[in-house]
């Protein structure tokens, strides 16, 4: 079946332009419209959604599209999402893919028309043509942790977050700060990596603090990989006293790698890490926590409101970060500040 592209390109006109004209929106003059219909019926594409026979004339399901389940935070956002729709007698229909080949069937291939009421998107940057066809589907959309002027959002600032990790390494006396981060050749362009990071060396820049691109490693927000990624930092020269972990189960595996090497946190090495995982409190782990099933409740309380009240403007929420400390963090005394 033809999707959205096809039509374009069969129509002469932008994604964008034909999304706009099969939901009725103005700046589309009547013309191009008439041409665009034209493109539509003579490639098959469906113009209004296919919807199941209810007595509601609605499919009663959610659509929830995220790159990963196992992982943990994709997991979590899912949880928080599917108890509020359960609860308010909703089906979840979730659409998980690893590799782009998925991604394109879902979002060229209009694969979500007529299957869902509405739809939560979780920390996928759509590029602008799959918001186009996202879109067009005409249902409420809820994004989680990126916004969208045309959908409601639910996300925290990461920036900001990763800011109050290493100033609090700043605040414990630690000049010698290292990184893991995510992969840098990353096939999603996942933002929070890029904010996270940007946050971090910002800290550093204020309090005149060198860096080193030899004390930054990338640990794919896996522990696994991060337990690895640890070996290779510890056998760099100028090692850190402290390190900023963009993920806590990146921050777990660094510190298995510490236990392997004959070392201890915080005694030789500081860790912070970000994200408020169930077991950080079990690991003493200093750490940001967000609120991430809360998320997902909030981004389905969102869609549910818009399901009731179409005219709702979609709202756009920052929710907060909490900085915890515990035992895998410490103050530096004056004598190893000087070293």
């Amino acid at each position: 079946m033809a999707g959205i592209k096809e039509v374009a390109e069969e129509a002469g006109v932008s994604t964008a332009t034909v999304s706009r004209a099969l939901r009725g929106l103005q700046h589309v003059n009547d013309a191009t419209r008439s041409k665009i219909i034209a493109a539509a019926e003579k490639l098959d594409y469906p113009l209004t959604p296919v919807r199941p026979n209810t007595s509601h004339g609605r499919t009663n399901s959610v659509g929830v599209v995220a790159p990963y389940i196992s992982r943990w935070y994709f997991s979590q956002v899912i949880n928080g999402a599917e108890q509020a729709l359960r609860e308010a007698g909703l089906d979840l229909l979730l659409y998980n893919f690893s590799a782009m080949k998925g991604r394109e069937r879902l979002f060229q291939h209009q694969l979500l028309k007529g299957r869902v009421d509405a739809l939560i998107v979780i920390s996928l940057p759509p590029t602008e043509e799959e918001f186009d066809s996202m879109l067009s589907l005409g249902i409420p959309i809820a994004l989680v942790g990126m916004e969208h002027s045309e959908c409601a959002s639910i996300k925290i600032d990461d920036v900001a977050g990763a800011r109050t990790a290493t100033q609090h390494l700043v605040n414990q006396g630690h000049k010698k700060i290292g990184l893991m981060s995510g992969r840098p050749d990353d096939p999603f362009n996942f933002s929070v990596p890029q904010d996270r990071r940007k946050g971090f060396m910002s800290v550093l820049a204020e309090n005149g603090l060198e860096w080193l691109p030899s004390r930054e490693v990338h640990g794919d927000f896996t522990m696994h990989t991060a337990s690895r990624a640890m070996d290779d930092l510890l056998a760099r020269p100028n090692r850190p006293t402290a390190i900023f972990c963009e993920s806590d189960e990146m921050a777990m595996g660094a510190m298995q790698a510490l236990r392997r090497h004959g070392l201890k946190t915080p005694d030789d090495i500081s860790i912070v890490g970000f994200d408020g995982h169930e077991m950080a409190e079990f690991s003493e782990l200093t750490t940001i926590e967000q609120p991430v099933q809360l998320m997902g409740e909030m981004a389905a309380w969102s869609i549910m409101e818009r399901l009731r009240k179409p005219n709702v403007v979609a709202p756009s929420l920052v929710l907060p970060t909490t900085l915890v400390v515990r035992s895998t963090t410490r103050r530096l005394t004056p004598a190893e500040q000087g070293q």
